[in-house]
C-alpha cells in the first residue's frame, strides 16, 4: 500500500510541475523542477522506489521514443543523415574513448573497464532531456531536428559501448571483432524488427477496420501497443528494443500516409498521446530526483575509494566530467563543421559556417538524463571470481551528479548562447506549405460541386444547397487569393482571416458559456450538453490551429 502511495504522490508532482515551474519568480526548466519534487517526496515519504532498469526500458522509454519517431520530420532525417550519424555514431565512440581515459586518470581508484563503461552510459544524449531543454531556447529548427535525431539514434551504439565495457569489466576480455558484429546485429536488427513490426500490424489492423468497421477505442490501444510489441520482439532476438521503438514510430508514419483513420478517431488517438506524453516525460525527471538521495547516501559511503576523504570532491569530479563531456562534444562539432566546409569548397558550393556561439549551443544541448541513470544501473554486482565490481555506488552517484550538472548548464547557458540569435524559418517550408493550402482548397472547391449535383431534393432545396455551396467555396477560394494575389492584398487577406477566426472563436466561447448556464438552471441535460460541448470544443481546436 505504500508503494501505490508512493506512486500516486510521483503522478501528482508530474501534474503540479508545470503549475509549479509557473509560480516562481525566475524561469527554471520544467524537468529541474521535477527533480526537485522528486527528492522533496523521497525526503518526506522516506519510502523510494527501486528502479529496475528493465522495468524503465519497457514501460515508460519505448513509448517516448515511438511518439518521437513518429512526429519528426522525415525528410530531415534524410536530408541531414550526414551529421545525425556522425553524432549518433562518430561522437559516441570518441567520447567512450576519451572521456572513459580522462576518468581513469582523474580517479584511480575507477578500473578502466569500468571507466569506459561510465562514459559510455554518459555518451549517449537523453532525447527527453534534450526536447524538454531545447523547446525552452529559440533553437533553428533544423539544428532542433538534427540534435532530437541524434539522442534517438545514438543509444544503441552507447548500449553496444556499455555492454563490451562491462564485459571486459567482469572478465577482463575485450574482442572489437566481437563488438561491431554485435553493434551491426543490435542496429539493424532494431530497425528492421521495428518497422516490420508496425507495418504487419498496421496491415491486419486496416484489413480489419474496412472488412467489420473501425473502432477508435481500439485504434487508440493498439497505438500505445506497438512500441512495447515492438521492444519486446527485438529484445527477444537480442537485438535493441529502444532502436525498434523508434523506427517503429518512423514506420508508423509511412502506414498512415493514405489517411484511412477517421478524423475523431485521430483526435482522440492524438489527445491520448499527449496525455501519455506528458505522463512519462514528467515521470522520467520525477524518479530522477526520487533517485537522488539514496544515491548520494550510497556514493557519501564509498568516497573513500576515490582516495579522498572529504566527500566535495564527488562535486569536483561530476563537474571535471561534465566539462569533458562538454568540450569532447565542441571538438568534435567543430572539426565536423569545418570538414563539411571543406567538402563543399571543393564541390564550389556555397557554405555558410555556424557561429562559434551555436557551437557552444550545439555543445551545451547535449543533456543527459533518466536513460543514462537506468543504463548505469545494470552495472551488475560482482565480477567473474565473485568479488564486488569496484567502484559500482561511486560510478552511480557519477552518472546522477552529471545528469543534474547538464541539466542546470544546458537551461542557464543556452539561452545566453542563443541570445540576439534569432531562429531562421525555412523559406521552402512556408512555400510549400501555401501551395499545398492552395491545392486542397481546389481540390475542396471541386468535391463542393460534384456533391451538389448529387444531393437528393426538389427546386426549392436547390436554392438552398446553391447558396451552401457558395458560402461554403467562398471560404476556399478566399484562400486561394490569399496566396496568389501580390503582397499587399495578400496580408490585407490574412489579417480578415485572422479578424474572422477571432470573432469565430469569441461566438464559440459564448456558445459553451450559454450551455454552461443552462446546465446550472437544470434547463438542460448534462448528457446533451456535453455532446454539444464536444462539437464546440472540436470547432475551436479546428480554428485555433488555424
Amino acid at each position: 500500500m505504500a508503494i501505490v502511495t508512493l506512486v500516486l504522490l510521483l503522478l501528482l508532482a508530474v501534474a503540479a510541475s508545470g503549475f509549479l515551474a509557473r509560480m516562481l519568480p525566475v524561469a527554471v526548466p520544467l524537468p529541474l523542477v521535477q527533480v526537485a519534487l522528486g527528492a522533496a517526496i523521497a525526503g518526506l515519504a522516506g519510502v523510494t522506489i527501486d528502479l529496475r532498469p528493465e522495468i524503465f526500458f519497457l514501460l515508460i522509454l519505448p513509448p517516448l521514443l515511438f511518439l518521437d519517431g513518429w512526429r519528426i520530420p522525415k525528410h530531415g532525417l534524410m536530408r541531414d543523415a550526414r551529421p545525425i550519424l556522425q553524432l549518433a555514431l562518430g561522437l559516441v565512440v570518441f567520447t567512450v574513448v576519451g572521456v572513459g581515459w580522462f576518468i581513469h586518470w582523474l580517479i584511480p581508484a575507477i578500473p578502466l573497464p569500468v571507466a569506459f563503461a561510465l562514459a559510455a552510459v554518459l555518451a549517449p544524449t537523453d532525447p527527453v532531456a534534450v526536447s524538454a531543454i531545447t523547446r525552452r531556447t529559440p533553437f533553428p529548427e533544423r539544428l532542433m531536428r538534427i540534435l532530437e535525431a541524434e539522442s534517438l539514434l545514438n543509444d544503441a551504439s552507447g548500449l553496444v559501448c556499455l555492454r563490451f565495457a562491462v564485459a571486459a569489466a567482469v572478465t577482463g576480455v575485450f574482442s572489437l571483432p566481437d563488438a561491431m558484429l554485435t553493434f551491426l546485429w543490435l542496429a539493424l536488427g532494431g530497425v528492421a524488427v521495428g518497422a516490420g513490426f508496425t507495418l504487419v500490424v498496421s496491415f491486419i489492423k486496416a484489413r480489419l477496420a474496412r472488412r467489420f468497421g473501425e473502432d477508435p477505442g481500439a485504434e487508440v490501444l493498439i497505438s500505445l501497443l506497438i512500441p512495447l510489441g515492438a521492444y519486446l520482439a527485438a529484445e527477444a532476438l537480442h537485438c535493441s528494443g529502444i532502436l525498434a521503438a523508434v523506427a517503429a514510430g518512423v514506420a508508423m508514419s509511412f502506414a498512415e500516409i493514405g489517411g484511412q483513420l477517421q478524423a475523431g478517431t485521430r483526435v482522440r488517438r492524438s489527445a491520448v498521446w499527449d496525455t501519455v506524453a506528458f505522463t512519462a516525460n514528467g515521470a522520467v525527471f520525477v524518479l530522477l530526483g526520487q533517485q537522488m538521495p539514496s544515491i548520494l547516501e550510497k556514493a557519501t559511503r564509498t568516497v573513500r575509494q576515490s582516495g579522498q576523504q572529504d566527500a566535495w570532491w564527488l562535486l569536483v569530479y561530476v563537474l571535471a566530467i561534465t566539462l569533458a563531456l562538454a568540450a569532447l562534444r565542441f571538438v568534435w562539432v567543430w572539426v565536423s563543421i569545418r570538414l563539411a566546409g571543406l567538402r563543399h569548397e571543393r564541390r564550389g558550393e556555397a557554405f555558410e559556417r555556424p557561429s562559434w556561439r551555436m557551437v557552444a549551443a550545439i555543445s551545451l544541448a547535449g543533456v543527459r538524463g533518466a536513460v543514462s541513470l537506468a543504463g548505469v544501473l545494470t552495472i551488475p554486482f560482482f565480477v567473474a571470481d565473485g568479488s564486488p565490481m569496484p567502484a559500482r555506488n561511486l560510478v552511480i552517484f557519477l552518472v546522477a551528479g552529471v545528469i543534474l550538472v547538464s541539466l542546470i548548464l544546458a537551461a542557464v547557458a543556452l539561452p545566453w548562447a542563443m541570445k540576439g540569435l534569432v531562429a531562421s524559418i525555412d523559406p521552402d517550408r512556408q512555400g510549400e506549405e501555401g501551395a499545398a493550402r492552395v491545392a486542397a482548397a481546389k481540390a475542396a472547391i471541386r468535391a463542393i460541386e460534384r456533391a451538389q449535383h448529387e444531393l437528393p431534393g426538389d427546386e426549392a432545396d436547390a436554392d438552398l444547397q446553391a447558396e451552401a455551396a457558395a458560402r461554403i467555396m467562398g471560404l476556399y477560394r478566399r484562400r486561394i487569393d490569399g496566396h496568389s494575389r501580390e503582397a499587399g492584398e495578400a496580408a490585407l487577406i490574412q489579417k480578415l482571416e485572422e479578424i474572422d477566426r477571432d470573432l469565430r472563436l469569441a461566438a464559440l466561447q459564448a456558445e459553451r458559456d450559454e450551455l454552461f448556464r443552462l446546465v446550472r438552471r437544470r434547463a438542460l441535460k448534462d448528457d446533451i450538453a456535453r455532446d454539444l460541448v464536444r462539437e464546440i470544443d472540436l470547432m475551436e481546436t479546428r480554428w485555433r490551429s488555424s
